[in-house]
C-alpha cells in the first residue's frame, strides 16, 4: 500500500508544478500602442443562434483600435438568427450577413462555416469567435498586438475565455479546462517547439493571420473533424507555423452549455479527437485517475503513513483547483466535487474513445461528424 500511495502523490504532483511553471507566463496580453492599427475580420458561424447572436455581434462591433468587419455566417438557421443580423446590419455597414452554402461531403458544419468565412473576409486577421462568446472592446487588439509582439512570433493565438456556469454540470466539467489545460501543457516547450503534439487551443476563440491561413489550408485542412481547437493548431505546427495561448479570460466569456445534457454532449462531440483519442487516453487515464481520484479512495481504505501520503496527494488536486477558482474566477462547486468531475470527465473520453471504435459517430446540432473525404484548397 504504500508504494501505490507514493506513485499517486506523483502522479498528483505532475499538474501542480507544471501548472504553477504555466502560471509564470500565462499573462493577459497587452495592448501596442506604439503599432499600426491592424485590420480584423471577426468571424461568427451561427446555427441556430437566435439567444446568442445579437450579443456577439453588438460586442463586436464595438471593437476599439482595429479596423473592423463582422461577418456572420448563416449555417442553415431554422430560428430568428438571419432576422436577428439582418436588423443589426441596417445599422451599422460594417456587419455582414452571409448565407452558408450546402454542407459538401467530408465536412462538418462548423468547420465549412468558418472556411466560408475565412474566403468572405477582407482584413489580415481572422478573428473566430463563436456566437456565445462576449467580447470586451479591446479583446480583437489585445489579442493581435500579442501575436505581433510575441518573440515566437505566432500567426494563430487562442485561450480559455472565461467560462460562465450556471448548472450543476457546468460547474462540474467546464472548469476542468484550465486544469487540463494548464496542467498537462507544457507552455514553455510549446513556445519553442513546433512540434504538432503540443498545439493546442480553444475553438470558441482563434485567431489567425489570413496570409499564414491559407497558405496552411486553414479549416480545409480538418474538414471532417468536431475539434479546431486541437486540430486547427496541429495544422499550423505541420506547415511549420507558430501557434501560441495566452489568458483571455478578462478579454472573452462565454457560455458554453445551459444545463448537464448539454454539457455532457458538448464533451463529448470532441472525444474522440481530444483525451479519447487511441493515443492519449490510456496516459491520460492514468494521469487523471491515478493523481486525482485514487488519492480520495486510499484515504478511506488506508492508514498510517499511506494515509498520510494519500491525503497529501488529494490536498494537491483541491488545493489546485482552489488555486484556479481564484485566479479565473470559476465556481468553487468545482472545487469540492473534484475528484467527480475528474472521474466523469475520463467516462466521456472512454464513451467517445468507445463509440469511435465501433464505427458510431459523434454529433452535434443536428448533424453526425462526417466521414473524411479529400478537400480541395482553394484561396481567394
Amino acid at each position: 500500500m504504500l508504494i501505490f500511495a507514493i506513485s499517486v502523490l506523483i502522479l498528483a504532483s505532475v499538474p501542480v508544478f507544471l501548472f504553477l511553471a504555466n502560471l509564470a507566463i500565462f499573462k493577459p496580453p497587452q495592448r501596442d500602442s506604439s503599432l499600426e492599427i491592424p485590420g480584423v475580420s471577426i468571424l461568427i458561424p451561427a446555427r441556430n443562434e437566435a439567444n446568442n447572436i445579437r450579443t456577439i455581434v453588438e460586442s463586436a462591433i464595438l471593437s476599439t483600435n482595429v479596423e473592423l468587419e463582422v461577418i456572420v455566417l448563416d449555417d442553415g438557421s431554422e430560428d430568428e438568427t438571419v432576422a436577428i443580423v439582418e436588423e443589426l446590419a441596417k445599422s451599422d455597414s460594417r456587419i455582414q450577413l452571409r448565407s452558408g452554402d450546402p454542407l459538401p461531403q467530408g465536412w462538418a458544419g462548423k468547420m465549412y462555416a468558418c472556411w466560408q468565412l475565412a474566403q468572405a473576409a477582407s482584413h489580415p486577421w481572422l478573428l473566430f469567435v463563436d456566437a456565445d462568446v462576449r467580447m470586451a472592446p479591446d479583446a480583437a487588439r489585445r489579442m493581435i498586438d500579442f501575436a505581433r509582439t510575441s518573440e515566437t512570433a505566432p500567426v494563430l493565438v487562442s485561450g480559455p475565455p472565461r467560462q460562465i456556469t450556471g448548472t450543476w454540470g457546468e460547474k462540474l466539467l467546464l472548469p476542468l479546462i484550465h486544469f487540463v489545460l494548464l496542467g498537462f501543457l507544457p507552455l514553455r516547450e510549446m513556445r519553442r517547439s513546433l512540434n504538432p503534439g503540443l498545439g493546442a487551443a480553444v475553438g470558441q476563440v482563434i485567431l489567425a493571420h489570413r496570409e499564414a491561413y491559407f497558405e496552411v489550408g486553414g479549416h480545409s485542412k480538418i474538414a471532417s473533424s468536431f475539434h479546431d481547437g486541437l486540430n486547427l493548431p496541429r495544422a499550423f505546427r505541420e506547415a511549420g507555423k507558430m501557434t501560441d495561448l495566452t489568458e483571455i479570460g478578462d478579454l472573452m466569456t462565454c457560455r458554453m452549455y445551459h444545463n448537464a445534457k448539454e454539457t455532457w454532449d458538448g464533451l463529448l462531440k470532441n472525444a474522440a479527437e481530444g483525451m479519447g483519442a487511441p493515443k492519449t487516453i490510456g496516459p491520460m487515464t492514468v494521469l487523471l485517475i491515478g493523481g486525482q481520484v485514487l488519492p480520495w479512495i486510499g484515504l478511506f481504505l488506508s492508514e498510517g503513513l499511506p494515509q498520510q501520503l494519500f491525503l497529501l496527494a488529494a490536498s494537491l488536486g483541491v488545493g489546485l483547483r482552489a488555486l484556479a477558482a481564484i485566479r479565473f474566477q470559476q465556481s468553487w462547486f468545482g472545487v469540492l466535487t473534484h475528484p467527480i468531475g475528474v472521474f466523469v470527465l475520463i467516462l466521456i473520453q472512454w464513451i467517445g474513445f468507445t463509440g469511435a471504435r465501433t464505427g458510431k459517430r459523434a454529433s452535434w446540432k443536428g448533424r453526425s461528424s462526417p466521414k473524411p473525404q479529400p478537400i480541395e484548397n482553394s484561396q481567394p
